[in-house]
């Protein structure tokens, strides 16, 4: 015999429970609560009625840790379930500053930051952005590197999607698994060409992922909104094609029409997932594909590359807030680049545009920059090389030439880019030179990670009697020479997408034109202080890079706007509260579901009820 039928469980999941003869409790099949998700919402609207109490314990964008108060654990049935300590969002800070300080590799923080955004995201978003000069190496360059260096060995959970080529045709289909239905920025990678570290193929995606944690930290984009991509077409690097940690398809890698087919449809599919305006990152692809990509989407699709235009941005403004040192304008300069890929042609390029903006004719502008790539100077009769794409237009009329070092004697330029990851090329001597051709030489040694960069902070100055105007991609600790501490600056691309990305997701930019990053540039140069420029420093400290993401944010808006380009009506009178407004907020919310109270009814004398008599069977012959 079975006892009594008891309920258990929690309200909207009761199942009918009994004890057998032989005292084994059994429930029906048929009641057996589904299983649970790791993200019990979706969006920022929280229903409480789709949400059980041990939800806001398990869901990352629920749980407060031991901030729930006393009220909110018993309400939401999960009193007992922590301690008695009841702590603040202030008091839990200062325990994660204390946990990550406890490790001495950057991986082993990279590790404790990912596991703080699984159990708790407000929390991991407010330790990223008020800590961001000091976490910013860990969660992007140079840890990143790292991580996807290891990333079969430290995968734990999806922070985004793997769409693989062998899932051609279904792209929809994979995408529709993705539990968020307002997705407005995705990041996407192939993984080819990863920081400067080459093909990493699916251990890339933590480029995504890094980069899309900082939309949120520095901008305030809501993370429901952002989604990290990595397309797996395979891979040519041997080395992980043998590795028995390596989680992406052993394959080599997709080329030709086919991988273009299936990219294709990679867009389109986002498309019809989340709609024409949301905004596609082009993150780390192939120099042969970077640019083919941004040129073939960049009119018909919400798109941008970030290792050409973001980087482009950043140094661009570094190059307008040297004008302040050098006292010269951009007709005065002469540029040369070490390096001819998609980050060296990007900058050049917008390089263009800031000096026809200053009113340089656009051929003098072309004619003022000079470009090496691995086979010696750009030039139109040199014999080894291709000149493809946009290389073209930086090709010069004059003999050709492949030592860099004989390249800055002759040409003398005012301004050295590095963009080549070719560690060390800025050799002392050529740091010499350029110190001897110019009373402030201008050297960006711009290529991740660190130990890719073209020359250090240290070599720069000491070799150029500490004339030198230098900055570079990857952070570099403070040089003392003589009796001044130089703190340079890193020209990093997260100053300038998460800003350009905030503009463009709240006013459903259709486009994003080039005019974009050079405003994105200008907003970052007028941020730096004199007090910056002393220090040696071309950019404004990382802790103010939120203040820019705003600024940058409220001139792309005005952009869009201007160039009928945005698809959100009315435009806001006040830009800059209009875009705060939006912002996600990184301090925690009351669990507990809104309560408020009604009026007292007012008193109305209502009729006396009378029972309604319903006729009975011989009634009802009677009356037919």
């Amino acid at each position: 015999m079975f006892s009594r039928p008891s309920l258990c469980g929690t309200v909207g999941k009761l199942c009918r429970c009994g004890t057998s003869a032989t005292g084994i409790t059994t429930v029906a099949a048929a009641t057996v609560p589904a299983a649970r998700h790791y993200h019990e919402v979706v969006g920022d609207i929280v229903c409480p009625s789709q949400v059980r109490g041990i939800d806001h314990i398990r869901d990352p964008r629920l749980n407060k840790g031991l901030a729930f108060t006393l009220e909110e654990r018993q309400t939401l049935g999960i009193h007992g379930l922590q301690p008695a300590r009841f702590k603040t969002q202030e008091e839990q800070l200062q325990l994660c500053k204390i946990a990550v300080n406890r490790y001495t590799e950057p991986l082993n923080k990279y590790l404790y930051l990912s596991d703080l955004y699984d159990r708790n995201e407000r929390l991991f978003f407010r330790f990223l952005s008020e800590n961001i000069e000091d976490l910013m190496p860990i969660v992007y360059t140079p840890t990143v590197g790292l991580a996807c260096q290891r990333f079969g060995l430290i995968y734990r959970r999806p922070h985004g999607l793997f769409i693989t080529y062998n899932d051609r045709g279904h792209i929809f289909d994979v995408m529709k698994n993705w539990p968020e239905p307002n997705v407005r920025a995705i990041c996407v990678t192939d993984g080819e060409r990863i920081l400067g570290l080459g093909d990493l193929g699916a251990c890339g995606m933590g480029i995504p992922v890094g980069k899309l944690a900082l939309y949120t930290a520095l901008a305030g984009i809501k993370p429901h909104q952002c989604l990290p991509i990595l397309v797996d077409v395979g891979t040519n690097n041997i080395d992980l094609l043998e590795d028995p940690l390596y989680v992406g398809l052993r394959q080599k890698r997709v080329v030709g029409r086919e991988y273009d087919d299936f990219i294709d449809e990679f867009m389109e599919a986002v498309v019809q997932r989340y709609g024409q305006n949301t905004l596609i990152q082009f993150e780390d692809f192939g120099n042969h594909n970077a640019f083919r990509f941004l040129d073939k989407y960049r009119n018909t699709y919400c798109t941008f590359n970030d290792d050409i235009q973001g980087t482009a941005s950043v140094a661009v403004a570094g190059l307008y807030a040297s004008k302040r040192i050098t006292g010269k304008s951009f007709k005065d300069y002469t540029f040369l680049f070490a390096g001819a890929g998609e980050a060296a042609i990007g900058i050049a390029d917008l390089t263009v545009k800031a000096m026809v903006q200053d009113g340089v004719p656009i051929e003098e502008a072309y004619n003022r920059i000079y470009m090496v790539d691995i086979d010696g100077l750009l030039t139109k009769s040199r014999k080894v090389g291709s000149l493809d794409g946009h290389k073209i237009h930086y090709a010069k009329d004059i003999n050709p030439m492949t030592d860099l070092a004989e390249i800055v004697s002759t040409i003398k330029p005012s301004v050295l880019i590095g963009a080549s990851a070719a560690a060390g090329i800025f050799t002392p001597e050529i740091l010499r030179t350029m110190a001897d051709n110019n009373e402030r030489p201008v050297v960006f040694a711009l290529s991740n990670p660190t130990s890719k960069a073209e020359c250090t902070a240290e070599d720069a100055y000491k070799n150029t009697d500490a004339r030198v105007i230098f900055s570079s991609g990857s952070p570099f600790p403070p040089v003392q020479v003589g009796d001044k501490t130089f703190y340079p600056g890193q020209g990093n691309n997260a100053y300038i997408f998460p800003g350009v990305g905030l503009g463009v997701i709240c006013t459903g930019t259709h486009h994003i034109p080039d005019e974009m990053f050079l405003i994105a540039a200008q907003e970052l140069a007028n941020f730096v202080e004199p007090s910056d420029i002393e220090r040696g420093s071309l950019y404004p400290p990382l802790s103010s890079i939120r203040e820019v993401s705003m600024n940058i944010a409220v001139g792309v808006t005005k952009c869009a706007y201007d160039r009928g380009l945005a698809s959100t009506y009315p435009e806001p009178q006040d830009k800059r509260k209009w875009l705060e407004n939006q912002l996600y907020n990184f301090n925690y919310e009351s669990s507990m579901p809104a309560t408020w109270v009604w009026p007292r009814m007012p008193y109305i004398k209502t009729r006396d009820l009378v029972p309604t008599k319903l006729y009975g069977k011989q009634k009802s012959e009677e009356l037919m």
